[in-house]
């Protein structure tokens, strides 16, 4: 094996240890990925000058009028889940499906895709959900394993139901790796595949993980009736007004998605008209103008860890091209035995294990401009399919210990009765649901390739 592409994997190897040994994401990236370049220019692996396009791609990034929509959703997000919609959601909800055994848990999972379908945010939904909640399942008599990985579980939607910011940034990903394949496939008019496709293609997914979810619980509800008690009529919560509860969420979704989907708005457009709509539905409550600098604050900082990470993933990208790394993983990919489905199946099994160790962002910057080229120049594979196939996968690494975000989420907000314990046992049987979606969708991939086929005709 030639030198670069040595380097090439211990350069993988160490970004992982120095992730697993607590250091930030990506300042790991940037950092490794420079000292390799320069031990790799002192051996002759690679030539140093390549960093010189660098100022170039983070301008480029900079100015992607894609990326563009995410500052605007996670402010939408935030406002959202500071303006207590969910709060008003949750309660409404919870008196109405009260009565039923595991009627709370119904409440958490649909009102989970609603926020889900207007923020986008995994974490808000996590600790708005996690606050109110929670802490009434206690007082009801939930198992607390069955509680957290309900709320864990409804908090991840947002990962996969649009407007989910993962797949603002992986449509902008998964589109140059398309776009790379087809060039290097002597098309010089490149089709391409828009962050729209890629919404249009998660919603039916998105909608089987809900149904999944629901039926779940109905089992536990027939099987361990204990674990999900019946609300007494007279300790529910007033289930009064619930439509006029729904209006504002359901508007807004109606006014952002309908936008994309039919073509009237950009994903950015739509992003704006949803950060104006979250705006005018918080402006309403008292101490708006006090709630306004925090919500900036947080959508700033998200914004930027967000960019910074992406900064981080295009120098390390650039290293590994020098050293060898992409025609490596190409060529590893096309000598698989069992053609295009054992090369995903193969990047599938990576990116669930790199799950473990890396955050969704993380792994979409840094895996997906490396192997999407190679998979996406093999015959038989939708863009569309292996885009929603990758987000199904990361909602996972949202769950699953040691990393996974939602966990800590919901450690931080949990009542005392609900130890860390309680919360990794209680995702469990979710993490498995969710992976039956995988496999559901492997089998039956017009779930991700109808809606877009009959929208935009690709």
């Amino acid at each position: 094996m030639p030198l670069a592409e040595i380097l090439a994997i211990l350069m993988v190897v160490a970004v992982c240890a120095a992730l697993m040994a607590g250091y930030p994401v990506a300042l790991t990236l940037a950092g490794v990925s420079l000292a390799f370049a320069v031990f790799g220019d002192a051996v002759g692996a690679m030539s140093f000058s390549i960093l010189g396009a660098l100022p170039q791609r983070i301008f480029g990034v900079m100015t992607n009028d894609v990326l563009l929509a995410l500052p605007m959703f996670i402010f939408m997000g935030v406002m959202l889940e500071r303006s207590g919609i969910a709060e008003t959601l949750l309660e409404r909800m919870g008196g109405l499906f009260g009565s039923l055994r595991g009627g709370l848990g119904y409440s958490v999972v649909l009102v989970g895709a609603l926020l889900a379908a207007s923020t986008g945010i995994v974490g808000a939904t996590a600790v708005t959900m996690g606050l109110i909640m929670l802490p009434v399942m206690m007082r009801y008599g939930y198992d607390p394993r069955l509680a957290a990985g309900t709320v864990a579980a409804s908090a991840t939607l947002a990962q996969i139901v649009p407007p989910s910011t993962v797949l603002v940034v992986l449509g902008d990903q998964l589109n140059n790796a398309y776009q790379s394949a087809q060039l290097a496939q002597g098309s010089f008019a490149p089709n391409v595949i828009s962050v729209s496709d890629l919404f249009a293609g998660a919603l039916l997914p998105g909608l089987l993980l809900v149904v999944l979810y629901l039926s779940y619980l109905a089992g536990m509800a027939v099987l361990r009736p204990a674990s999900c008690p019946a609300v007494e009529a007279a300790e529910r919560p007033a289930s009064g007004g619930l439509l006029r509860a729904l209006f504002a969420p359901v508007a807004l979704i109606v006014a952002v998605l309908g936008s994309i989907l039919y073509g009237i708005a950009t994903p950015t457009e739509a992003a704006a008209v949803g950060a104006v709509g979250a705006l005018l539905l918080s402006a309403r409550r008292t101490g708006f103008f006090a709630l306004l600098m925090p919500v900036v604050e947080k959508t700033t900082q998200i914004t930027a860890m967000i960019f910074l990470i992406l900064i981080g993933a295009t120098l390390f990208s650039l290293v590994f091209r020098a050293l060898g790394g992409d025609d490596m993983v190409h060529g590893a990919l096309d000598h698989l035995p069992g053609g295009a489905g054992a090369a995903v199946l193969v990047v599938m099994l990576a990116m669930f294990l790199l799950g473990f160790v890396m955050d969704a962002f993380e792994i979409v910057f840094v895996v997906v401009p490396i192997v999407a080229p190679a998979l996406l120049k093999m015959p038989g594979i939708d863009p569309v399919w292996l885009g929603i196939m990758m987000a199904m996968n990361l909602q996972i690494s949202y769950m699953h210990p040691p990393l996974g975000p939602t966990l800590f989420y919901l450690r931080g907000v949990a009542p005392p009765e609900i130890t860390t314990r309680h919360i990794y046992v209680g995702i469990i049987p979710f993490v498995a649901i969710q992976l039956l979606a995988l496999a559901v969708l492997w089998f039956v991939p017009g779930l991700a390739t109808a809606l877009p086929q009959a929208l935009y005709g690709r």
